[in-house]
């Protein structure tokens, strides 16, 4: 059977064209970009030539990216840097909706010592901008609002949020892992500092990520030791994969809105027939703003463990929130934060497409996943009350 991969806001696969462009540096050019052999300086040259494919994706300049390990990287470093670079400052500013990445380094900084403010949202993911004035003060030493939710798809007003930051003399960092390659990014007009996107996301390898950092902003290295990334990350390069990532992000800024117009012809045709098809099913976040790729649909009276386990059988991959957040018996801390009822919030689905989802594929999933709920429901305590109360006149006889 056939994968149907509907899981990629979790990872992507690589392009084709990125594994062709990385093959020759694990043989051919392997050199040391740090030696001053011809050898390794033509390796150190194609770090160059991907730092600018990088940068060009979201409107920086090459010498404001540094390359990392992956988004998580990208995240403690811009945080760490911010509270290191102001030590007098003792609080941060977040949201209760973001990746854990940056939930996590957040309350680790809680229990060192620091004030941590997590900012709500409405019953559609979006930021309660008014809370956010008076959530900032002399103290704090960064503010930190994700582009776009990894599980809901929601854009946050990114450019709204930095002015008020940068107002108040506030560094502001925005993890943009989900959004870089899905959405236009240009931190030209954006008034963000620091910015963190991961390859993985966008067709490129596993293990590579870069942190845009705004020309003059105080920067403190998370890692220390050679003078790699001017300074500002240690540790040999990893350069098959830094290629790989900007050739990935080459390709993702060619005819970005286009590419992503279809996609989301695809989510809503998706959308659309399943909520026609499966009574008691939401759609979780502002169906209005968010990334055009993904869709996060509960369906009341089902465990989402359960579906996703149906779905696996049929060689469908989906997800009930975060990757890095699975192995947890919790629900989703986004849908919680959201305020989502009881009884949609575990049976909550995403489905995140890529520029590799076909029409077909989608036809597949529409018709697989509505007998998946039927039989689950059946099959369900909660689902059987249901179907049996609707089954049933006002007296609670048969009708």
């Amino acid at each position: 059977m056939k994968t149907l991969y509907l899981d990629n806001n979790a990872t992507t696969r690589a392009a084709p064209e990125v594994v062709e462009e990385m093959l020759p540096y694990f043989t051919d050019l392997y050199g040391n970009p740090s030696s001053m052999h011809t050898f390794g300086g033509r390796v150190h040259r194609r770090i160059e030539e991907a730092r600018e494919r990088v940068a060009a994706l979201i409107g920086a300049e090459a010498d404001e990216i540094i390359f990392t390990s992956c988004g998580t990287e990208s995240d403690n470093t811009a945080l760490m840097s911010a509270v290191e670079a102001a030590p007098e400052r003792r609080h941060v500013v977040t949201t209760k909706v973001e990746h854990p990445a940056v939930l996590n380094f957040c309350r680790n900084l809680g229990n060192r010592g620091y004030r941590v403010t997590l900012l709500p949202v409405d019953t559609l993911g979006r930021l309660e901008m008014d809370t956010l004035p008076g959530a900032l003060d002399h103290d704090t030493a960064i503010l930190s609002v994700m582009h776009a939710n990894n599980e809901t798809g929601v854009v946050f007003p990114v450019e709204e949020i930095g002015r008020l930051a940068r107002l108040k003399g506030i560094v502001f960092h925005s993890d943009a892992v989900q959004a870089a390659g899905k959405i236009p990014i240009d931190v030209k007009r954006l008034p963000v500092d620091m910015l963190s996107f991961s390859g993985h996301k966008l067709h490129a390898p596993k293990g590579v990520g870069a942190l845009y950092v705004r020309r003059g902003t105080r920067f403190h290295p998370y890692l220390i030791g050679g003078h790699q990334e001017r300074g500002r990350r240690a540790g040999t390069e990893n350069v098959p994969y830094i290629v790989g990532f900007g050739k990935a992000c080459e390709l993702a800024g060619k005819n970005l809105e286009q590419r992503m117009t279809a996609v989301s012809r695809l989510r809503d045709r998706l959308e659309n027939e399943l909520l026609a098809r499966c009574p008691d099913a939401m759609v979780n976040g502002d169906r209005g703003n968010r990334l055009p790729n993904t869709t996060s649909i509960s369906f009341r009276y089902v465990e989402g463990e359960a579906i996703l386990l149906r779905l696996d059988e049929y060689g469908i991959c989906a997800s009930s929130g975060s990757a890095c957040t699975s192995g947890s018996l919790q629900p989703s801390h986004v849908l919680r934060a959201m305020g989502v009822p009881y009884t949609a919030i575990h049976g909550s689905v995403r489905f995140s497409l890529s520029d590799y989802t076909t029409a077909e594929e989608i036809e597949r999933v529409i018709r697989v996943v509505p007998p998946v709920i039927a039989e689950l429901r059946e099959l369900s305590p909660f689902g059987r009350e249901t179907l049996n109360r609707r089954a049933c006149g006002p007296g609670g006889e048969a009708g």
